[in-house]
């Protein structure tokens, strides 16, 4: 008798052998598989070399040469732009920069020895092309009986459509010097900066010498993990702190004297398992499997690092890491193209375990036949996906990874979510990934923490390598072997399952050794270009960048930074850090700080402030609330608005409260000023285009502190861990009116690209009005924030002369409001040869502005559709 967990099957019999177990590894139910086993003791160990590295905390290859060492200083001066209308010059900070310190000046020096690293491994790439070259003949029982060494092809065939087909070059670095000609308050920090990218362009000089490239480099699953050939099945692990290593799992019997591995002198660990008899492979499909290891904690069974999908069985608190390698008739194969990337992105952010209307983990099937044609119909055009990665602590929101190749298996198999994304394809939508690569769980059974026993494997040991307020491990992007293994698992989600694009979480806290806790960021130069960067770090975000877009130019790559750290957006050939976008995530917090005051204490220039003070040419991201205002402990913009009346008084069949007509005329009002002038890009995250009531989470048992205090749970329930669509689809509730706004607003984007327009004004942004009036493209839009005062043949200005309609209007009727305005009107602009000019403006016309209302007004020679309903 077998149980199946998402497709994979586990025994559900007594064990027949017993195994001695430390406290890493927990209790198993069963240990054994009822599958065909083989006789373990039969197989040939063949090992052979892996690339370099050492647990040093630096970037090392051999553990005394290193190559990549932390730090530089500097300061500078503001230079973020202001108001997209009224710029203004910001004065230099008269301090210069520092000398470097002794540091850096003996680090440098250090760099001087690069030729004798290169040395020490000049002939690995030579030596592992000739091991894997070895004929499968070398494998057979003439080279066992002998106990001839070998080691086995690595076959791995990918197969790209025709219209895919492309050269896989990553482009050489740059100058680097483009930076200083956008931005030239740079110059005042440019020692910094030519140091962090002279640090960059040495380590890509000695991927190009050592591993042959970071197209090579980046393909490290080819060579780690579990990987399949003709003659059998070769598994590596990188684990230089264990002192023995073998593989375990049902395929023989969880024996750790059956598949002992061998060590090279890079601390990596290997073993190769030739098929059996009758040609099938040694490890089945579906099995669970682990690597055994003596550490220098102890023994311990770990999960491998590189492991493709990891299940957690019934009844268990440890996950099993899976061999998963279906048959070719059962794998998924992709039927459509990945979409081109469009001019503007209009991102739709979803969890996919919370996106059931029930209380529950919903599927990666259910999201793809239930939720995708959701986000078409309301618009968007990419679909953000969160907690893609493993995770063992659900309530971690997906932001605490154990397993970083492999896709939670709470909600389906690889394959599942395969095809999700090859269904939002054919949808038209593009599908962007959260990735973790900042920090990592620190569960030991599940995940790399304390991997090979060893405080500083993959992270900093101490407590460089531990944050405090997420209580998560923090990566050594100075490793060699780290460095592999991020910038790998990055090109594993776009090639494997065909992912359009990253956003990368947490970036500020990867910059900075401070990681921008207890920090606030003021814009000045000297918080970005000193010894709190983490120059490290920083050149991973540009080598990963480099990946992402040398070998996948249509990916998209955004980065949660908070900091506002200057050539974020810039390419990394002109010295800037490479990613495509910036989430403006300063303008949430500044309107959840608006909701706390009163309307009259709202000033328009600090609204137009904050949507607007970015960097120039550096786009951004912008969202009125992301799943960070929706979790527990906080409120989302709806529910700050509404509050309590939000569950008796959104019935249309009731009569409405002015905290109801309030919160759903601001919310609209919130959501499309944001849009309109917060960035080149829109966020949303699921739920909230409705004003989803309540908040989110996540089910949790009573937690047991070690001083004896209980922080209680809610009973596990999946009440609050869910998305009440259903709200936003009833017609007879105030709900579904918020809803057909924000698709309005998608129509409103689609038809015209304001978005990504290069003109755009600020005309008008009056204290005493409570008025904000700006141009984005050829549309006009009139936001009055005012309480009380609607304004009759009030003017603003506007650009181009002709006739204007209105082509969005927050108070119609079909979205909530009391239909004020009358839509059939025209309005034909004055030229400045009959009233002069108005608010700098050549022209403007005359509109009526209610209380609490956007609208957006168009060019009729420009319109091409005004918005159906």
């Amino acid at each position: 008798m077998v149980y199946t967990i998402s497709g994979i099957r586990f025994p559900a019999v007594s064990p027949l052998c017993n195994r001695s177990r430390s406290n890493f590894t927990g209790n198993r139910n069963s240990n054994i598989s009822l599958l065909p086993t083989k006789d373990s003791f039969s197989r040939k160990i063949f090992a052979g070399k892996s690339s370099p590295d050492s647990d040093s905390p630096s970037l090392t290859v051999a553990a005394s040469n290193k190559i990549l060492v932390p730090g530089s200083q500097g300061d500078g001066s503001l230079s973020l732009t202001d108001q997209l209308d009224n710029p203004e010059t910001v004065l230099e900070d008269p301090q210069g920069l520092h000398d470097v310190d002794n540091q850096t000046m003996e680090n440098d020096k250090k760099l001087k020895d690069e030729e004798n690293f290169v040395e020490s491994i000049r002939g690995y790439n030579e030596v592992q092309h000739e091991q894997e070259s070895a004929a499968s003949s070398l494998v057979g029982d003439d080279s066992r009986a002998q106990g001839k060494k070998a080691s086995v092809p690595i076959a791995k065939t990918i197969t790209i459509e025709k219209d895919e087909v492309r050269p896989r070059i990553i482009p050489p670095p740059g100058p680097g010097h483009g930076i200083y000609e956008i931005d030239p308050l740079l110059n005042n920090h440019r020692e910094h900066l030519d140091y962090r990218y002279g640090q960059y362009k040495r380590l890509r000089e000695a991927i190009d010498k050592n591993e042959g490239g970071l197209e090579v480099f980046s393909r490290g699953y080819e060579k780690f993990g579990f990987i399949r050939s003709d003659t059998g099945i070769t598994y590596r692990e990188w684990a230089p702190g264990a002192k023995s290593a073998a593989l375990i799992g049902d395929f023989n019997n969880w024996n750790p004297n059956a598949d002992v591995m061998t060590r090279n002198e890079f601390g990596v660990w290997e073993i190769f398992l030739p098929n059996n008899a009758d040609g099938s492979p040694p490890i089945p499909h579906g099995s669970r499997v682990k690597i055994h290891m003596d550490t220098p904690s102890g023994i311990k069974d770990s999960i491998p690092a590189w492991i493709k999908f990891s299940v957690q069985a019934p009844a268990e608190i440890p996950y099993n890491g899976i061999y998963y390698d279906p048959p070719e008739e059962e794998r998924y194969v992709f039927k459509h193209p990945q979409p081109k990337r469009p001019k503007s992105l209009r991102i739709y952010e979803a969890h996919v375990g919370m996106s059931s209307t029930e209380p529950k983990i919903n599927t990666y099937a259910n999201f793809r036949d239930d939720v995708l044609p959701r986000i078409k119909k309301l618009g968007y055009n990419a679909v953000q996906i969160m907690a893609i990665q493993e995770h063992s602590y659900y309530a971690s929101f997906g932001y605490h990874v154990t397993n970083f190749f492999a896709p939670s298996s709470r909600c389906g198999t690889p394959d599942d979510l395969k095809s999700l994304i090859d269904k939002a394809h054919e949808l038209g939508l593009l599908v962007l990934m959260d990735i973790v690569h900042s920090h990592a769980s620190n569960n030991v059974l599940d995940g790399l923490n304390l991997f090979d026993g060893t405080d500083s494997h993959y992270f900093h040991s101490g407590s460089r390598g531990y944050h405090w307020m997420w209580d998560s491990r923090l990566f050594n992007y100075g490793s060699w072997e780290v460095l592999r293994f991020l910038l790998s698992n990055a090109r594993w989600w776009l090639e494997e399952y065909k992912f359009d694009g990253f956003r990368f979480d947490g970036v500020t806290s990867m910059m900075y050794t401070h990681h921008g806790l207890q920090v606030a960021f003021t814009g000045n130069y000297t918080e970005y270009f000193g010894l709190a960067t983490d120059v490290d770090a920083v050149v991973y975000l540009m080598l990963v960048n480099d990946v992402i877009h040398g070998l996948f130019p249509e990916a998209v790559s955004i980065g949660e930074d908070v900091s506002g750290m200057p050539a974020f957006c810039i390419p990394v050939q002109d010295g800037g850090i490479g990613f495509e976008y910036r989430l403006h995530m300063a303008i949430a917090d500044k309107w959840i700080e608006l909701l706390k005051k009163k309307d009259e204490d709202w000033r328009m220039g600090d609204i137009i402030h904050t949507l607007t003070n970015r960097r120039w040419l550096e786009k951004c991201i912008s969202y009125a609330e992301s799943h960070d205002q929706a979790l527990v402990g906080d409120k989302t913009i709806a529910f700050w608005l509404m509050d309590k009346d939000m569950y008796d008084f959104m019935a249309l069949d009731r009569p409405s409260t002015p905290l109801v007509d309030r919160g759903i005329a601001l919310h609209k009002m919130i959501r499309l000023i944001t849009m309109g002038l917060g960035g080149e890009g829109y966020l949303n995250f699921m739920g909230n285009e409705f004003g989803h009531p309540e908040w989110i989470d996540f089910p949790r048992g009573d937690r047991n502190l070690p001083d004896g205090r209980i922080i209680p749970g809610n009973n596990n329930s999946y009440d609050k861990c869910r998305r009440r669509f259903d709200l936003g689809d009833a017609k007879y509730l105030r709900y579904h009116g918020m809803q057909e706004f924000d698709r309005a607003m998608q129509h409103i984007e689609e038809t015209y690209g304001f978005m990504t327009s290069e003109h755009q004004y600020v005309s008008r942004k009056d204290e005493g009005d409570k008025v904000i009036v700006f141009e984005r493209g050829n549309l006009v839009f009139v936001f009055n924030f005012h309480w009380t005062n609607s304004y009759s043949d009030y003017r603003v200005g506007c650009f181009k002369p002709g006739k204007y309609k209105i082509v969005l209007d927050s108070d119609d009727a079909i979205f909530g409001g009391f239909n004020r305005i009358d839509h059939s009107a025209e309005y034909f602009s004055f030229s400045r040869e009959q009233d002069g000019w108005y608010d700098k403006r050549p022209r403007s016309f005359l509109v009526y502005a209610p209380c609490r209302t956007a609208v957006v007004y168009a060019l009729v020679e420009d319109e091409l559709e005004p918005v159906k309903h």
